[in-house]
């Protein structure tokens, strides 16, 4: 007889939960504060165009992903293309990406970009990332690529990335997002990244349709308020003020909101989740009537822009209009967090025409700015030991979020991978 098992979270981590549950003949039933399944990945109405409120991609090593859209039968839906990447870099649009763009990149010495590309061949090429775990990642980038082509292609994107927390981070986390991409070429010179038709909704609304086929239940609308935790043991939910009997719980919302949702676990955990880092993100879309690039992905290291970079999203994936989005990555104390979103509306709009002077105001069709609290986990070296157990030392609880596939970065296929694991791990 199957389980009645609350999943706290509908992102693709919870859903892949309650995924698994229900097909193995568990009762999920998933709590979700949000009005839409999805989280990071969920989509919005654009002015008529369905998109999603943050950018994904994948790559053709994202295993899990691809399983679990053959399982369902939006395997046919998958398409790869063949995408560029760009520099701005001294007022410059300079192609990258490739080792005839790095040979031919303008304001770099030959023995930086030598260094450079060597590292990132490196990069791709390890699987072991173990020796990486206790390396501190700035100075283990320094070693390799010198000061040089630190600070030409390196520095900015960890400054308006991590703020002051760039001076300690894990190697490893950073040489898994080198390697991630390194793998996504189809050969030395070519890139190849996929999107899924109608984006990550496709796969959204085919996860759930399958979970309440199977039995298991979707409450939107509804954040939990309190894990009930007595005699070592997890009783249920509070949910609306109500009580629901659980025979376990698992929660995949972001570890920061672990210790008010659940005060009763024991201190040590508690301060061992209240010890945890992230970052916020303001993330800005602009619907364009002209492309502003021919780039998929464009880093960026001007002083004007207080951004790591932007990502052309209509370049992977193909619509009637050019969506553009722009993350402005900070911690969520930092006081540029609490900025209204006219302030970044104005600036990417600024940004963009400095970019590709042919913009005119006439070609912003719209910009809009979602916000995310907790959009990226902070991995310092050692990171993954200091988090606690997946499975807690409460009887039929089991915590996790995007941390817990350290060193790999957030990502749907990570959190599809790690989600359905966590489902098969009740039946132990």
């Amino acid at each position: 007889m199957g389980q009645r098992v609350a999943v706290l979270g509908a992102g693709p981590m919870g859903l892949a939960v309650a995924y698994q549950l229900a097909r193995d003949g568990h009762k999920p039933v998933v709590f979700e504060a949000d009005d839409r399944v999805g989280g990071m990945t969920a989509a919005f109405d654009f002015s008529g165009t369905t998109i999603e409120r943050y950018y994904h991609f994948h790559c053709i090593s994202d295993h899990a992903f691809l399983k679990v859209l053959d399982e369902l039968g939006l395997a046919s839906k998958m398409r790869w293309v063949e995408t560029k990447m760009g520099y701005w870099y001294q007022n410059r649009l300079q192609p990258w990406g490739n080792p005839i763009a790095l040979l031919k990149f303008k304001g770099l010495s030959l023995t930086a970009k030598f260094r450079y590309g060597l590292h990132a061949f490196l990069s791709t090429k390890r699987n072991d990332w173990k020796p990486l775990d206790n390396v501190e990642a700035t100075g283990w980038i320094k070693r390799w690529v010198g000061a040089e082509a630190w600070e030409v292609l390196w520095k900015r994107l960890f400054d308006y990335k991590f703020y002051h927390y760039t001076d300690n981070l894990s190697a490893a986390w950073i040489w898994s997002r080198i390697r991630r991409i390194g793998r996504s070429r189809y050969s030395l010179f070519r890139e190849k990244l996929g999107y899924l038709e109608g984006g990550s909704d496709t796969l959204l609304q085919a996860l759930k349709a399958d979970i309440e086929k199977h039995g298991g239940i979707i409450c939107l609308k509804s954040p939990v308020n309190r894990v009930i935790i007595e005699h070592g043991k997890v009783q249920g939910v509070v949910c609306g003020g109500e009580i629901q009997r659980f025979d376990k719980v698992i929660s995949t919302v972001p570890l920061p909101y672990v210790p008010a949702l659940m005060p009763d676990l024991p201190q040590d955990i508690l301060a061992r989740f209240a010890a945890l880092k992230n970052v916020a993100v303001v993330c800005v879309i602009a619907k364009l009537r002209k492309p502003l690039t021919e780039n998929f992905w464009l880093n960026t290291n001007d002083p004007e822009m207080d951004i790591p970079g932007l990502v052309e999203y209509t370049n992977l994936r193909p619509m009637n209009e050019h969506i553009v989005y722009v993350p402005f990555y900070m911690p969520g104390e930092h006081p540029k967090f609490a900025e209204p979103d006219q302030a970044f509306l104005d600036k990417v709009q600024r940004y963009l025409k400095k970019i590709n002077p042919d913009l005119r105001d006439e070609d912003f069709i719209e910009l809009r700015a979602s916000r995310y609290r907790y959009a990226q986990p902070i991995c310092d070296p050692g990171y993954l030991n200091r988090l606690p157990p997946v499975s807690l030392p409460i009887k039929g609880l089991w915590v996790a979020d995007t941390s817990y596939y350290y060193p790999e970065d957030r990502g749907i296929s990570e959190s599809i991978d790690f989600g359905r694991q966590m489902a098969r791990d009740i039946n132990k």
